[in-house]
């Protein structure tokens, strides 16, 4: 639900950033479907380099590793991470080479992105993971089965182990 946040506050200033500068898209008339005319930032740019830092972010800060397999453990964040990043990278570039965009606004929408990313993570980090425990207690959360996992070190393996035993 908090990354969901940081995704709205992202495009929420993509909006705010495109109708203060209203710089144009370089190829307009080329893609007249095109619903907004303004081009920078690229809000793909920055969606997808939001995504990749805050996902890098969380995979090396937040998630720990628990179980025997330390080598596979960094190697699947590894792997993970230049996934990611190339991802992003393509995105980035099919927005340029698609004529939507231009390479400044490409690397502006990245930069904005990254910031926003590194920005959300240590709001979340630092301001709203200690609210979870109370935030999980409430009864609307307890009716739509919201629970609080900020304090499991690694979710994928408390979820994995549980799962199992309970299927035992």
């Amino acid at each position: 639900i908090s990354f969901l946040g940081g995704l709205a506050c992202n495009e929420g200033v993509n909006w705010l950033i495109k109708h203060v500068i209203r710089e144009p898209r370089p190829c307009e008339e080329a893609h007249s479907a095109v619903t907004t005319k303004y081009g920078m930032p690229s809000s793909h740019s920055q969606f997808m380099w939001f995504f990749s830092v805050y996902s890098f972010l969380f995979l090396y800060l937040r998630m720990h590793q628990t179980n025997n397999a330390r080598f596979l453990d960094l190697l699947w964040r590894h792997v993970l991470s230049i996934c990611l990043v190339t991802v992003a990278l393509l995105v980035s570039y099919s927005r340029v080479y698609l004529l939507y965009h231009t390479w400044s606004q490409v690397l502006y929408g990245g930069v904005a992105g990254s910031i926003m990313a590194i920005a959300w993570f240590a709001f979340t980090q630092e301001i709203l993971t200690p609210l979870f425990p109370r935030i999980a207690a409430w009864p609307i959360s307890e009716f739509f089965l919201i629970r609080d996992t900020s304090l499991i070190p690694n979710i994928l393996w408390f979820e994995y182990t549980v799962t199992r035993a309970e299927a035992r």
